[in-house]
């Protein structure tokens, strides 16, 4: 019996040990050889150069420069750890410039006990502190000469145009692993092609974990980033900016934002919104600041948005040019609403240009109920309404269409004049540039091609597809012609210059109504007509000197016009 009793037990102390091992040398494997691995080897990531941003003339718009990590080497330090961590946490704050003092000191303080416990480690030789600090800051740390505390120089992302095009451009900042990543705008819709990959370099180290200088090396170099080279014109995007600025102090708008598109190729062109930011010191600013409003704000677009119905029902054959309304008389009632003109204006027996020339309301109905809902919905959709535009820029959302079938007489009448109907600047501007481009539909796109070491590479956009024919893409370009000589903006043409324009005010809906004293005023045009070298959209948001775009968002268009007609050597043909 004893024998049998010391044979079970010899045979469970055997699976015991079996199972330790199995759990040791399978289980958690990994995770000791990791620990081995550090008590005699040491190794660190090292970051791979970012790819730049350039615009069209190969000039930066982001790029790489020097930056500095400071780090500790625990066993030279000369100080009190509580002395340098409150030395140095001043220097390692990033304040936000909506924060009082209150806020300031609540985090100088977080950093100096972040500090502290870096400093206090007992397993680790060295450690680092603060990742990419300025030139200045580092001699400013310097000049405190406390032992211990170096640098190592590191890639730092640099904007040398400031905020220029910031919300076009997007911002470089950490992830969850501590990593540089790309937010927003081109830095982040290209963030895999512009990080490149990550080198890798380990060493031998004694126990202390100081590098052994016989020891082994291991280096894996890491794989800089592409560069990107833009359509933007660096020429346009500055008289853009300054235009814009001073349009949004002259009207008294909150913000606004300018577009602008080449229409043959999609090529963005320039672009800028306002209220803007610095992303080199994004970190100073809230989050409201980052989204870019051309690509992820919507809104009723109003009588901009006449010219794509009237396109669409003359590419229909629902109506033709001289096409006569025969209920323009007054005010129109459908169901409970009653629909009339924004000047109380009332044309009877008008053709469709002049139905575009005098943005006509009940003349916009008349076209859409020609057209009916199902056509409607499809020539929407085919001029890309209610789905992304495609552009190459993080961040791009879209207001969905009604679904077909599900459109009421009233949807399709205050459709057909631009309410009711929520969209994005960009998709205006990609569907619009159909009508500049033949009737062809183009995406837009910000990258021209991808450039590396001794090498390129053409960004080509899908193929153009084909919404509305050639001849009606030209029946309505030369309603748009005469809307910008003869329409409610005509004060503000500029005299012998072929442009085709449309203006566009917008109630902004308001918990279920339409707010009368809040608008937002846009001009789409392209110029010339004929041969159109640009397409500009041009939007004031609650612009309080007069809520109307013919007097807002028009003149701040031409103003524009005015420098980009002898930028491109546009004459004048009249």
């Amino acid at each position: 019996m004893r024998g049998k009793i010391l044979a079970f037990a010899f045979f469970v102390v055997f699976i015991s040990l079996i199972g330790r091992l199995f759990y040791w040398q399978v289980i958690r494997a990994k995770e000791l050889s990791d620990q081995a691995r550090k008590q005699y080897q040491i190794g660190y990531s090292v970051s791979a150069p970012r790819g730049n941003i350039l615009a069209s003339d190969g000039s930066w718009y982001a790029g790489r420069g020097d930056g500095w990590l400071v780090y500790a080497a625990l066993p030279e330090i000369d100080k009190s750890i509580n002395e340098i961590a409150d030395s140095l946490s001043p220097f390692f704050v990033d304040i936000n410039i909506e924060e009082d003092a209150s806020g300031r000191k609540e985090k100088v303080l977080e950093e100096a006990n972040k500090i502290k416990s870096l400093l206090a480690k007992e397993e680790v030789v060295w450690v680092p502190l603060k990742h990419k600090i300025s030139l200045e800051t580092k001699e400013q740390i310097e000049a405190l000469a406390y032992g211990g505390v170096g640098f190592e120089k590191e890639d730092i992302r640099l904007y040398p145009e400031a905020s220029s095009a910031a919300q076009l451009l997007g911002f470089v900042g950490k992830n969850e692993e501590g990593q540089d990543q790309g937010y927003f705008g081109l830095e982040g819709h290209y963030d895999l092609i512009l990080s490149g990959k990550p080198g890798f370099i380990s060493r031998d180290s004694d126990a202390l974990g100081i590098p052994i200088s016989v020891g082994d090396t291991n280096e894996v170099l890491p794989v800089e980033g592409v560069d990107i080279l833009t359509h933007l014109d660096k020429a346009v995007q500055m008289i853009i900016e300054e235009a814009l600025i001073d349009g949004i102090e002259k009207y008294g708008a909150k913000a606004g934002s300018v577009v602008v598109m080449n229409p043959k190729n999609g090529g963005i062109l320039a672009m800028s919104s306002y209220p803007s930011y610095d992303p080199l010191e994004y970190y100073k600013y809230g989050d409201k600041y980052f989204k870019n409003p051309v690509v992820s704000d919507s809104f009723e677009p109003g009588s901009v948005f006449k010219v794509l119905i009237m396109a669409a029902a003359l590419d229909a054959d629902a109506v033709e040019a001289d096409t006569k309304c025969d209920i323009c008389t007054g005010p129109l009632k459908i169901d409970k609403y009653s629909i009339g003109t924004w000047d109380g204006q009332y044309y009877p027996d008008s053709t469709m240009k002049d139905v575009i020339v005098h943005s006509d309301n009940v003349g916009m109905t008349f076209v859409g109920e020609r057209l009916g809902e199902d056509r409607l919905y499809d020539y929407l959709s085919s001029f890309g309404i209610g789905e992304l535009s495609g552009i190459d820029l993080q961040g791009e959302m879209t207001p969905k269409l009604r679904e077909k079938g599900k459109w009421g007489i009233v949807d399709v009448a205050t459709a057909s004049f631009g309410q009711g109907v929520a969209i994005t600047p960009i998709q205006l501007v990609k569907a619009v540039s159909a009508i500049a481009n033949d009737g062809v539909l183009l995406t837009p796109q910000v990258a021209d091609k991808l450039v590396g070491e001794n090498w390129e590479e053409d960004i080509t956009p899908e193929n153009g597809k084909r919404v509305i024919s050639a001849d009606a893409a030209s029946d309505i370009t030369s309603m748009m012609v005469e809307a910008a000589r003869s329409g409610e903006a005509k004060w503000t043409h500029v005299g012998g210059f072929n442009v085709a324009g449309k203006t566009g005010t917008a109630q902004i809906p308001i918990s279920g109504h339409y707010d009368e004293n809040k608008t937002i005023a846009s001009f789409i045009g392209f110029a010339p007509a004929d041969d159109p070298k640009y397409l500009m959209l041009v939007t004031l948001r609650e612009p309080t000197s007069s809520p109307w775009s013919s007097e807002t968002a028009a003149p701040l268009w031409y103003t524009i016009a005015k420098d980009l007609f002898l930028y491109y050597g546009i004459q004048p043909t009249e």
